[in-house]
C-alpha cells in the first residue's frame, strides 16, 4: 500500500492518502484559478475512504459553481488560510486534494493514462498543455454525467500563443 501525507502553511491541519489518486484533474477554469493564486490546479482525486485527516479539523466554506450549480465544499486551515482538499456534490464519494499541499507534490504519478486537463476555454494564455493527455475545453462530463469526447494533442500545444503573436506581428496600418 502507498500512502503519503500533506497539511497548511502552519502545520495545524494534516492529512494521508491510502494510495496513488483514482485520477487527476488540472483544472484551468477561473474558480481553481482564483482559489489557487495560480494558471491552474493540480488535483488529485481519492475514495473518501482512502482520505483522511489526520490532525487538526478543517474550516468549511461553501461555493455554488457556475458551471454545474451543485455545491462545492473548499476546506482549509482558519489560522493560515491554505486551502487542502475539495469535495464535491456533483461527485459524491471523492475527495479532490490541493497538489501542493503533499509533503512530496512529486509523489503523484502524472500520465497521460491517469490525468486530464479540463476548461483549457479558460486556460491562460501561455499555458503549455503536454501532448498524449486528454484535454477537454470545458468538463469532461455533462452535468447528467454524459462523458464528452476528449482532444488529444501530439505535440505540445500553447494556449493562445496563434493569437497573440498574430496579433502582435500584425503590420501597422
Amino acid at each position: 500500500m502507498t500512502t503519503a501525507q500533506g497539511g497548511c502553511l502552519c502545520g495545524e491541519l494534516r492529512y494521508e492518502v491510502q494510495k496513488q489518486p483514482l485520477r487527476t484533474t488540472i483544472c484551468h477554469c477561473k474558480f481553481c484559478q482564483r482559489a489557487t493564486g495560480g494558471a491552474y490546479l493540480v488535483e488529485p482525486v481519492f475514495e473518501s475512504a482512502d482520505f483522511t485527516v489526520i490532525r487538526g479539523k478543517a474550516k468549511r466554506y461553501t461555493h455554488v459553481s457556475e458551471g454545474s450549480g451543485k455545491e462545492v465544499h473548499i476546506h482549509f486551515c482558519d489560522n493560515c488560510g491554505t486551502k487542502l482538499f475539495l469535495e464535491l456534490e456533483r461527485f459524491e464519494g471523492l475527495v479532490g486534494v490541493y497538489g501542493g499541499t503533499f509533503d512530496n507534490p512529486n509523489w503523484l504519478q502524472i500520465t497521460p493514462q491517469t490525468t486530464k486537463h479540463i476548461f483549457l476555454e479558460m486556460a491562460q494564455q501561455g499555458t503549455i498543455i503536454p501532448p498524449h493527455f486528454n484535454t477537454f475545453n470545458r468538463h469532461a462530463f455533462e452535468n447528467d454525467g454524459t462523458p464528452i469526447d476528449a482532444t488529444v494533442f501530439e505535440e505540445p500545444h500553447i494556449i493562445g500563443v496563434g493569437e497573440a503573436v498574430s496579433k502582435l506581428t500584425k503590420p501597422q496600418v
